[in-house]
């Protein structure tokens, strides 16, 4: 227990010179809470037409079967919260989408941890998850302390808000393991009031299949027309629930040069968006999570808004 508590230490501290936020660490085990959430969440279709949520529904709640003989699940938060903010007066893109796609960024910040493992520690296995493999994120970083589920489903702390993305490593190595935090969202149901179509259904459940990020990145077909004139002007993603969110007032911006815009992004008007050409796209958001719902998906979503 000595080892696991000193190696714990050791994996912090250099989570905290890569430059993440905090991180904890869990017991890599079947996540039983979770698991009838997620059965009615699917049953209720929830997830729209996000197929790939059914896929390894036991690989999502047992880190065991990701990697094997993984014994620890090292949750790791790193801030996107931006210095400075889009024209007020234009379409709006997610926060978490101004810079750099955060799949590389934080990949290649995981790939440094778990060398930095291997060389200090020696023989250690695993495997590390960037929102792209079939991983509960939110649950693992919630189960290690590094906050809780707010009524949005987004993970809170109290901090610093909720303007961060989550990564893991699991790994076959014993480690010494923190504890679930309490919630502190009280009364208060400021992101269920302010969603603009209503996605927040139940405390900690979101239909995905009603939220403007779903609308605006997932659909590939053309936006229902009911929900014409909910938007409130989003054209990638959305962060109503976030924005309006008490404990947000903490956010502090983050510290990672690729997660800055391009500054032209910035300033574009709803004009230069709705007039946007497919060469200005490819230079504004060369390797930005943006280029996922591709030039044709933001110019439906723009056109969307405009008409």
């Amino acid at each position: 227990m000595q080892n696991s508590s000193k190696y714990s230490k050791l994996i912090k501290t250099e989570a905290k010179r890569l430059g993440f936020l905090s991180c904890g660490i869990s017991k890599a085990e079947f996540l039983e809470e979770e698991a009838p959430r997620l059965e009615n969440w699917l049953k209720n279709n929830a997830h729209g037409e996000m197929a790939y949520m059914e896929n390894h529904f036991d690989k999502r709640l047992d880190p065991t079967k990701l990697v094997p003989d993984s014994k620890s699940v090292i949750s790791l938060l790193l801030n996107y919260f931006p210095s400075e903010k889009q024209n007020p007066e234009s379409y709006k893109i997610s926060k978490y989408a101004y810079g750099a796609d955060y799949h590389f960024v934080i990949k290649n910040k995981l790939k440094q941890l778990m060398e930095f493992i291997q060389q200090e520690i020696g023989d250690v296995d695993g495997r590390a998850f960037v929102d792209s493999a079939p991983v509960l994120d939110k649950a693992w970083a919630a189960k290690s302390g590094l906050g809780w589920i707010g009524k949005h489903s987004n993970l809170l702390t109290k901090q610093v808000g909720s303007f961060y993305f989550i990564a893991e490593l699991i790994v076959d190595l014993e480690l010494e393991y923190d504890h679930a935090v309490t919630d502190h969202c009280g009364s208060c149901t400021a992101c269920i009031d302010a969603c603009p179509t209503q996605a927040i259904v139940a405390d900690k459940v979101v239909d995905g299949s009603k939220c403007i990020s779903y609308f605006t990145i997932e659909l590939k077909n053309e936006i229902p027309i009911s929900e014409k004139g909910k938007f409130e002007d989003w054209m990638f993603g959305c962060d109503v629930c976030q924005d309006v969110c008490p404990w947000n007032r903490f956010s502090k911006p983050h510290s990672e040069p690729l997660f800055n815009p391009n500054p032209e992004m910035l300033s574009m008007s709803k004009k230069d968006w709705e007039e946007i050409t497919e060469s200005v796209f490819q230079k504004i958001f060369k390797g930005s999570a943006v280029k996922r719902t591709k030039f044709s998906g933001l110019k439906r979503n723009i056109n969307f808004l405009k008409d």
